[in-house]
């Protein structure tokens, strides 16, 4: 099978196109720079010089591909205003040129890579395929609305006709992983993890082998015009944080750092964000102040036989494979 893949040189995308390659499928990747893309060149990647923006190139890109797998995009909470119109162009138009492109050439089984954020802010509940976002509700970051469009381009090109399935993975963590999620991790096994922040923000924690596993069952298992979750173990950041430390053989962060104290930092946001990263510190609070983003891989678990790791089996693998910190 040839197979062609955006978001080749990002995290998940990367292990997706290892695992496609370890098979024996054929993988074309869509690279900005393919300069710096030398490790999928050395698995036998074919890598496209381009980006979202160009329909036509990707579509020539797509010719004779039998399958499409979409994840490229800017994965980014606490921006300024100013740079969510980057974003939105990103992915929500990106998504729009790759999924017309893949269309345009007949491309046979087209999988977009949604979230579970597409949900919003569950609230404590366990959400499904299919179940709305609160009516009302405002968007939690620039990303999140984005990615909330990107999904419903989607759905309206499926209810079109078009070959489209779609995966909502939970929060990929794995070695690799260089995300604030990553971040959080390699921070705890290395004991530097001194208090935690927002500690019952709740999270579906997938291993990224297991979520790569379930993009390939979607795509090889999984019926045209259906929706999969693809998670792992309902947490929340404190559980997650602990869990780490134990197998690290670290001892957890005793201190909490109410939210209301943190929140008093917003109005600085432009100044210490410069240091953060995050100088929308408002919108990045907001995404994790009493957040849940919990939902069911159920289906994805009856239909094709997803089977996901626990959080304990997934952490002390990620652990392994990454070592004993220095």
């Amino acid at each position: 099978m040839e197979v062609f893949v955006t978001g080749a040189t990002g995290f998940l995308g990367g292990r997706l196109a290892r695992r496609l390659r370890e098979r024996g499928d054929e993988v074309v990747a869509l690279a900005r720079a393919p300069a710096k893309a030398g490790d999928l060149q050395e698995l036998g990647v074919r890598l496209v010089d381009g980006d979202l923006s160009d329909r036509a190139k990707l579509a020539r890109a797509m010719e004779g591909c039998d399958a499409v797998f979409h994840l490229a995009g800017i994965y980014k909470v606490g921006i300024p205003g100013r740079d969510c119109p980057e974003m939105h162009e990103a992915n929500v138009a990106g998504t729009e040129h790759v999924l017309e492109a893949a269309i345009e050439v007949g491309v046979a089984r087209i999988v977009h890579v949604s979230t579970i954020g597409y949900f919003g802010n569950t609230h404590g509940r366990i959400l499904k395929e299919g179940d709305p976002r609160p009516d009302g509700e405002s968007f939690l970051s620039c990303y999140d609305e984005t990615k909330y469009y990107a999904h419903e381009i989607a759905k309206q090109r499926m209810a079109e006709g078009a070959p489209i399935l779609i995966a909502q993975p939970g929060g990929a963590y794995g070695p690799g992983d260089h995300s604030s999620l990553g971040n959080v991790i390699e921070q705890t096994r290395k004991g530097r993890m001194k208090a935690l922040t927002f500690p019952e923000m709740g999270f579906n924690f997938g291993h990224v082998d297991d979520i790569v596993q379930g993009l390939l069952l979607i795509n090889d298992k999984g019926r045209v015009g259906e929706t999969y979750i693809l998670g792992g173990e309902l947490s929340t950041a404190r559980e997650l944080i602990g869990k780490v430390a134990a197998l690290s053989g670290r001892k957890p962060p005793r201190i909490t750092i109410p939210g209301p104290i943190l929140k008093m930092a917003i109005p600085l946001g432009p100044l210490v964000g410069k240091f953060f990263g995050t100088p929308n510190l408002r919108e990045a609070i907001r995404s994790v102040d009493g957040v849940t983003y919990w939902a069911t891989h159920e289906k994805a678990s009856r239909e094709l036989g997803y089977s996901p790791r626990d959080l304990d089996t997934g952490l002390r693998d990620t652990l392994a494979e990454l070592g004993r910190p220095t």
